[in-house]
């Protein structure tokens, strides 16, 4: 694994705040900063938490309990996966969304009975799929 991809926010004791990752993301910045408003515009929460078994800071995305995004930071891009139910597969790949992106999904390697729905965020191309996929999310039981 080369530098430029490797996960980044492995130090316990340094908080993601603005300026830890305005360094990581450099230029991608902007579209972390879109994404928390698309998390705001529909009533989302987020939380930065270090995460022991994972050896860095995640970004939990939920609404009340429901957990809907999971982000990670790596270098110069935002690593944001969410979990749908293996039953759901059709509908998922039925929805509007790249078809490049539809590929990726299936070819994933499911958790558990879990399809994991992956997005490398570098800019704003993907911004659209990604908030389609969560509100499938938010409107899936």
């Amino acid at each position: 694994m080369t530098t430029k991809n490797a996960l980044q926010l492995k130090d316990e004791s340094t908080y993601p705040d603005k300026s830890v990752l305005t360094s990581v993301l450099g230029e991608s910045l902007e579209v972390y900063e879109e994404l928390l408003g698309l998390f705001e515009k529909n009533n989302l929460d987020h939380e930065w938490r270090y995460y022991k078994d994972g050896g860095a800071w995640l970004c939990k995305v939920q609404k009340k309990k429901k957990i809907i995004v999971w982000m990670s930071i790596w270098k110069e891009f935002i690593q944001a996966v969410i979990y749908l139910p293996l039953r759901l597969l059709d509908e998922i790949l039925d929805l509007d969304i790249q078809d490049d992106l539809k590929t990726k999904i299936t070819e994933t390697k499911n958790v558990g009975k879990s399809k994991p729905c992956i997005f490398e965020i570098r800019d704003k191309s993907l911004l659209s799929d990604f908030e389609k996929v969560i509100l499938f999310k938010l409107k899936s039981k």
